[in-house]
């Protein structure tokens, strides 16, 4: 099948709300506007997201914050054309790259059949600087797990023989798109795009709040930094890998 003749299908994998609209916003809303239906899977149940001076922390307080996360996750796609967001709900800071998850994973992939994935980067990067809020456990895990579920999982029958009995047949992913990668080599023209990834951003009010007002010229700066290198006016870059 000829690369036009895929079907233009896309999901991103990130652990929590807000991961997507950071690191690739800009380009998965260039894309839906191409005609691509984009999914959006959450790892997490979104519930360790309150504020960091926080007293309660009980059952009800991460009921709420979970309720008013995902919320917001559904605003942002919106506003980005998002065909979907799927929650996983695993526990919020405790993400581990296991068997489970990685069935959770291809399940999905075998139902959407994507031919894109995004996903984070399951490395650490240490330059320019380390970045503490990029590397939460939880993106490194989700990262992880989304690419051992593309390969060999998601295309491989021997791998999770229940799925085939759910009717769920074996696919092969062809692109996959790592945010933060130690290793560049792919940059997406969000020139047309990035006012909808700064309002997908600010939707996410319980987290961004007023600081959407500092983030926003900040975001821009780098976005046009990132272009500038690759003859674009605002870009997001990954590593992106072929599945041949």
């Amino acid at each position: 099948m000829s690369e036009q003749e895929l079907p233009r299908v896309a999901m991103i994998v990130v652990a929590h709300p807000d991961d997507a609209e950071f690191g690739c916003a800009g380009s998965v809303a260039a894309w839906a506007r191409e005609g691509w239906d984009v999914y959006c899977v959450i790892c997490t149940d979104a519930s360790g997201g309150g504020s960091d001076e926080a007293i309660d922390v009980g059952p009800e307080a991460r009921r709420q914050i979970t309720t008013t996360r995902k919320a917001e996750q559904r605003e942002a796609a919106r506003i980005l054309g998002l065909r979907d967001v799927i929650f996983l709900d695993r526990p919020d800071g405790m993400l581990q790259p296991t068997l489970d998850l990685r069935r959770d994973l291809v399940r999905l992939m075998r139902r959407y059949r994507p031919t894109r994935v995004i996903c984070q980067s399951p490395e650490r990067t240490w330059k320019p600087v380390y970045s503490l809020g990029r590397h939460h456990p939880d993106h490194l895990a989700a990262g992880q797990a989304t690419i051992a579920a593309i390969y060999p999982a998601c295309q491989n029958p021997w791998d999770f023989p229940e799925l085939l009995a759910e009717g769920l047949a074996p696919h092969k992913v062809r692109e996959l798109y790592v945010m933060g990668a130690p290793e560049i080599n792919q940059a997406v023209d969000v020139s047309a795009t990035i006012d909808l990834k700064l309002a997908a951003l600010a939707a996410h009010v319980s987290q961004l709040g007023p600081r959407m007002a500092e983030l926003e010229p900040r975001l821009r700066e780098w976005a046009a930094e990132i272009g500038k290198q690759h003859n674009m006016q605002y870009a997001e870059v990954f590593h992106r890998a072929e599945n041949g």
